[in-house]
C-alpha cells in the first residue's frame, strides 16, 4: 500500500510517501516546494517527481493521500476528506487563518487532480477527543460553549507519536499499543501503575499535553492555534479583557488587533529580533535584555504547564522534548528541567548536550526520564489513513 502525506502551508507544498508491507510504514521518498502559488502545479510535480524516480509505476500505484488537517470545529477524528471537510475547514478558518484555507485548497486540488485516489483528513484535534470535561470546558455561558468555544487542543498527531514512542523506551508495550490503536479502539484500562508522560513540542508554534496510560488528559492549547505557550509570532495565553482596553486605549479596530495578535505577537514581540529562538538566542548572550525577557518568558510558559500536568497526574514518568526547539536546543531542555530535582527529576548536562535521540537524558537516580522524540507527524497521519482505507475498503 503506497501513502502519500501531503502537509500544506499558505504557500508551501511539502510531502512523504510511504509504502507499507503490511503494518511496517517505509518512508521512501520525500520533498517539498515553497512559494507556492499553483497547488494544482506542485501536485503535478510532485507526482512526476514520484513516478520518475521509480517510488510510484503509475498515479494508479497511489491508495491514498493522507492529510494532516488542523481544525474542523465539531469535526474531528479521522475522516474521509471530502466535500464535507473542505466546507468544515472554510467554515472555521477565523479560527485557524493560517492553515484551513491552504488545506481545504489542497483537498481540492486532489480531489480535481486525482479523483479516483482516496483523501483521508487526520485532524490536529483528534487526539484530545478525550479529554475529561472539566479539562476542556471554558468558564463561558453554556451558550457559547454549544457555540462551540472550548478547548480543542492541537499538534496531534505530533504529541501522539511521541507518548506512544515514550511508551516503547519505558517498555510499557501495553501502553503504546493504547495510543497507536486510539483512534481505532479509544481508550483502554491498563493494569497496573499508570503511566504518565509529558510531552512538549516546541518550534515555531509549540504546545504541551498531559498523556496518561495512552490517552490525553490536558493540552496547554486552547480554542485555537494561537493559544497557549508564547508562539513564534502569535501571542499565546491573553486575559480576555486586553482586547476591549486595548481598543479603547489605542483606537485600533479588532481587525487590527486581531492581525497583530497572529502576526505581530509571540516571541516576536517580546523579543524585539525575530521570531526565531537561534536569532534570540544569540541576541540574549549579547547582552540584549528584551530578548532575554523572550526566552524567560518561553520557558516559564512550559514549566508552567509541565508543573500543572505534573500536579494533576500525581506525577510524572517521561518528560518528552520533540520538534524543532524540542529536540535541537540544549538550552531550553535544560532551562525547563532546571530545580526539579526535589520532585525525582535530575537531568545529566552533559548527556543533554550531547542530545542523543531517544535515550534518557538524567542521571541514574532521576524518577522521572527525559527523552528526545524527533517529530513524525506525517508517519501517524499514514498510518491513520491505512487504518480508515482497510476498516472501510473503497466501493466496487
Amino acid at each position: 500500500m503506497n501513502i502519500l502525506v501531503a502537509n500544506l502551508g499558505s504557500t508551501s507544498f511539502k510531502y512523504r510517501l510511504f509504502h507499507f508491507d503490511g503494518s511496517l510504514a517505509t518512508e521512501v521518498a520525500k520533498g517539498g516546494y515553497e512559494r507556492v502559488t499553483d497547488y494544482g502545479k506542485a501536485i503535478e510535480d510532485c507526482l512526476a517527481l514520484l513516478s520518475a524516480g521509480g517510488f510510484l509505476k503509475s498515479v494508479a500505484d497511489l491508495d491514498a493521500v493522507g492529510f494532516k488537517t488542523v481544525f474542523g470545529g465539531s469535526l474531528t477524528g479521522c475522516v474521509e476528506a471530502d466535500e464535507s471537510v473542505e466546507a468544515a475547514l472554510l467554515a472555521t478558518a477565523d479560527l485557524a487563518p493560517a492553515h484551513n484555507p491552504p488545506y481545504a485548497a489542497g483537498i481540492r486540488q486532489f480531489r480535481e487532480k486525482l479523483p479516483s485516489v482516496r483523501r483521508v483528513a487526520l485532524f490536529e484535534t483528534a487526539f484530545y477527543q478525550w479529554l475529561p470535561e472539566y479539562s476542556h470546558r471554558y468558564a463561558v455561558p453554556e451558550s457559547w460553549y454549544q457555540a462551540g468555544v472550548r478547548r480543542y487542543g492541537f499538534h496531534g498527531a505530533s504529541h501522539k507519536f511521541a507518548a506512544e514512542r515514550a511508551a516503547e523506551l519505558l517498555d510499557r508495550s501495553e501502553v503504546a499499543e493504547i495510543t497507536r490503536s486510539l483512534y481505532q479502539s479509544g481508550p483502554r484500562v491498563v493494569a497496573g501503575a499508570p503511566l504518565r508522560i509529558i510531552t512538549c513540542h516546541l518550534g515555531g508554534s509549540s504546545s504541551v499535553t498531559a498523556v496518561c496510560d495512552g490517552v490525553a488528559i490536558g493540552t496547554s492549547m486552547g480554542l485555537s492555534p494561537q493559544s497557549g505557550l508564547p508562539q513564534n509570532n502569535r501571542v499565546g495565553e491573553l486575559d480576555s479583557a486586553a482586547i476591549p482596553f486595548i481598543q479603547r486605549k489605542l483606537g485600533l479596530t479588532i481587525q487590527e488587533i486581531e492581525r497583530q495578535l497572529t502576526n505581530e505577537s509571540g516571541l516576536l514581540a517580546l523579543s524585539g529580533v525575530g521570531n526565531d529562538l537561534r536569532d534570540i538566542r544569540a541576541a540574549a548572550l549579547a547582552g540584549n535584555r528584551r530578548a532575554e525577557v523572550a526566552i524567560e518568558a518561553f520557558v516559564y510558559a512550559i514549566r508552567h504547564w509541565v508543573g500543572a500536568f505534573w500536579f494533576e497526574m500525581g506525577g510524572c514518568d517521561a518528560l518528552v522534548f520533540t520538534a524543532g526547539i524540542g529536540e535541537n536546543s540544549a538550552f531550553i531542555r535544560e532551562s525547563v528541567c532546571a530545580g526539579l530535582s526535589r520532585m525525582g527529576l535530575i537531568i545529566d548536562t552533559r548527556r543533554n548536550d550531547v542530545s542523543p535521540i531517544e535515550t534518557d537524558l538524567t542521571c541514574c537516580d532521576s524518577a522521572t526520564k527525559v527523552f528526545i522524540i524527533p517529530a513524525n507527524e506525517e508517519l501517524v497521519v499514514a498510518r491513520e489513513t491505512r487504518r480508515l482505507l482497510l476498516a472501510k475498503p473503497a466501493a466496487a
